[in-house]
């Protein structure tokens, strides 16, 4: 178990969610994505700020390790709530230390101070270890997925 540190960013905390942008762009090798168009820090601050958006990071020391980006859906059909874990990484020097599963567990309270029920992530079949993580914390389903577009892609 590492001794990483684990804290929700707040509108104030720029510099590690900056960090955390940094380990996502390498951890989903999108690094060309991430560094396109980076948001405006007035952007990123009302994003942290956003009731049902929550964000956690690992830190060592000074140092963005690890974290999650998760939503949270107000369901229609009872009065509660559903966590989406939309993003989690872990640098790479500091994966299989237990990083992944403090943070997820950590998601746990803040999950049910916002009446929700389940937290549900989404994992690829060829991802073996996140699959392997989820597996251990929750029980799978097989839903489909499907990206619908908003705009029209260019060129089509």
């Amino acid at each position: 178990m590492s001794n990483a540190r684990i804290r929700r960013l707040a509108p104030s905390d720029l510099p590690a969610l900056r960090g955390l942008l940094q380990v996502y762009a390498e951890a989903f090798e999108e690094e060309a994505l991430y560094a396109e168009a980076p948001p405006e820090d007035s952007y990123l601050e009302t994003v942290l700020g956003t009731p049902g958006v929550i964000v956690l990071v690992a830190e060592v020391g000074d140092e963005v390790v690890g974290g999650i980006t998760a939503y949270v859906l107000a369901k229609l059909e009872r009065a509660r709530s559903e966590i989406y874990l939309y993003d989690l990484a872990v640098a790479e020097p500091w994966r299989r230390k237990g990083i992944a599963t403090r943070l997820i567990l950590d998601l746990k309270p803040i999950a049910h101070q916002y009446g929700a029920e389940v937290i549900f992530v989404q994992a690829d079949r060829e991802d073996a270890p996140a699959v392997a993580l989820y597996q251990r914390l929750g029980s799978p389903e097989e839903p489909f997925h499907f990206d619908i577009q908003v705009a029209p892609q260019r060129g089509g």
